[in-house]
């Protein structure tokens, strides 16, 4: 069977790994340029970082939903994510070692410095739509890493309220960053 723009994504969802390699095809520089706009300081990574991509597009493709997102803002985002995930994983891993000890530790300690700029832009930028509050509340539990108890006693708050608060949060999110994309 021959794969088109008709029938790619009846067909990825039907696990036919040719509509992969169309994705692949018609999609991939798009991909690599969102992933090299979060990963220009980390070129190393940014192949590794496409082949996610594409694995989660096959994994997840059951929860594409045409009537809210083109095909390929879906995909721009899960490159976008999947990039900036990446660059979390590379400053934690950096911060483990001693910069110090490491030969150009100068050169590694601007990058980290630039890295980690460039993260809180993005989750600043993501987290503008959002009150004082529940901004604060999305930074303890997801860039903190917090769990949803120890945020209960740090604020007061009831479970219940903290997952009705960041519901309505990742849905104020979703709908700023559509609003913003022109959607």
């Amino acid at each position: 069977m021959r794969i088109t723009k008709d029938n790619f994504l009846s067909q990825l969802r039907k696990r036919n790994e040719k509509a992969l390699e169309f994705v692949l095809e018609e999609y991939g520089g798009l991909l690599m340029a969102v992933i090299k706009k979060h990963l220009y300081a980390l070129p190393g990574m940014q192949e590794e970082c496409m082949n996610d991509v594409l694995l989660k597009i096959w994994r997840h493709i059951g929860q594409f939903d045409e009537t809210r997102s083109s095909f390929k803002n879906w995909a721009a985002g899960i490159a976008r994510y999947q990039a900036i995930d990446y660059l979390r994983k590379y400053v934690s891993e950096m911060e483990r070692y001693n910069l110090e000890e490491v030969k150009e530790g100068r050169e590694d300690q601007n990058l980290l410095e630039l890295l980690e700029q460039e993260i809180s832009e993005e989750v600043e930028q993501m987290l503008s739509c959002l009150s004082g509050e529940d901004r604060e509340l999305f930074l303890k539990l997801f860039y903190e890493e917090k769990n949803v108890d120890e945020v209960s006693r740090e604020t007061g708050m009831k479970r219940e309220t903290i997952y009705n608060r960041v519901s309505r949060g990742k849905r104020r999110i979703r709908n700023y960053r559509e609003s913003r994309e022109g959607h």
